[in-house]
């Protein structure tokens, strides 16, 4: 198998790691096979990929939608970035508890999220290209989201030597409310995990 998967922090978290095949002319990475993916246990359907270029020091985040949740498999395809997310699953024993990882183009290395998490990063180098695949289509209408900074949730993000740059829409998200359900549900809970 091409891919190295296992379990990160947070149950239904998962790192993904592929086989890199070099020699002196470059490499060649399989990023996703659905097959194999489903061998390990991530039986997944993607219906969107969405790609983004980031300099030093932007923060996207933190986001996720509220009537669409949506899966995501996150990586940089250049560059490295702090990648974060936040369990909002009603009834997880770890709702409102963080997990981060550095995702790297160098090491190849992504991060399965599945639905329930809130989603932001953080751009650690001089740019950064990151990528993704959804498990569900974009909404606009339907964009929730949490303050980067929260208290309650207390984020342990990486000293930068530049200035944080976030848009004024991620500037002003609201602040974790423990006792609030992020998501409209047909009442069917996430799953705590994937077997």
């Amino acid at each position: 198998m091409p891919f190295s998967i296992r379990s990160y922090e947070i149950d239904g978290l998962f790192v993904i790691q592929p086989v890199v095949f070099g020699d002196d002319r470059g490499n060649f990475v399989e990023t996703y096979s659905e097959r194999d993916f489903a061998a390990s246990g991530l039986d997944l359907h993607f219906v969107q990929d969405n790609q983004s270029r980031s300099r030093k020091g932007v923060l996207r985040g933190l986001h996720f939608q509220q009537a669409h949740p949506q899966g995501k498999l996150v990586r940089t395809i250049s560059g490295e970035a702090f990648d974060v997310v936040v369990d909002l699953r009603e009834g997880s024993p770890t709702k409102g508890k963080w997990a981060g990882i550095i995702l790297s183009g160098d090491l190849h290395n992504q991060f399965y999220i599945p639905p329930g998490f809130a989603h932001g990063f953080m751009v650690l180098s001089d740019s950064v290209v990151f990528a993704y695949k959804c498990t569900d289509f974009f909404y606009p209408q339907d964009e929730g989201g949490l303050h980067w900074d929260d208290p309650l949730i207390n984020i342990e993000w990486p000293a930068m030597d530049t200035a944080l740059q976030l848009s004024a829409k991620d500037q002003d998200l609201p602040f974790y409310d423990p006792s609030r359900s992020y998501f409209k549900r047909d009442g069917s809970p996430f799953p705590a995990s994937l077997p």
